[in-house]
């Protein structure tokens, strides 16, 4: 098993950790461990890309064809007609 030192807890922190496994009935040790577990075991849900959130903000809107991708293409400045 691995063990994972965290440093520079506020005292309020601790205390509240404390509370917690007094509450549960275990050690603060245990209470820190089901926090770990209960947060890696939660699936985060996946993030949309830029384009994506764009594209649905403004689906009714008209657009009717795709946007071009820009991937890995020099972006130029908007030319002011000077």
């Amino acid at each position: 098993m691995a063990q994972v030192i965290v440093r520079n807890i506020e005292d309020e922190v601790k205390a509240g950790l404390k509370e917690r496994a007094s509450l549960h009935g275990w050690s603060m040790e245990e209470e820190v461990r089901q926090i770990l577990r209960q947060a890696v075991s939660t699936a985060t849900p996946a993030r949309t890309q830029l384009g994506s959130n764009i594209a649905a903000r403004f689906a009714g809107a008209g657009l009717s064809e795709p946007l071009a991708e820009i991937h890995g293409q020099a972006i130029e400045p908007m030319s002011l007609g000077t």
